[in-house]
């Protein structure tokens, strides 16, 4: 039995039209999979040490973007609006 990689080696030289398909599906594929770490490890609501640091969103300065994208907001001009714990 051919292995799977030759049968897509195979079909893609018969259909060459297909490429930009397979292209465009593992781009998109591997930019949700760096989306979804980034998420995982940038994210101040993910808390992956427990023990050490049970509440991260509370370590974090006023002025430190943790968003990916923001339209209309400059973090360098926020201040503090919240007590210390």
């Amino acid at each position: 039995m051919p292995s799977l990689l030759g049968v897509v080696a195979k079909q893609l030289r018969s259909h060459p039209a297909l490429i930009p398909l397979f292209v465009f599906i593992g781009g998109g594929a591997t930019m949700s999979m760096l989306y979804l770490s980034r998420l995982a490890l940038k994210n101040p609501d993910v808390s992956w040490d427990r023990k050490n640091n049970p509440e991260p969103w509370n370590n974090m300065a006023p002025n430190q973007q943790y968003k990916l994208f923001t339209v209309n907001m400059d973090y360098s001009k926020l201040k503090k609006d919240r007590p210390d714990f």
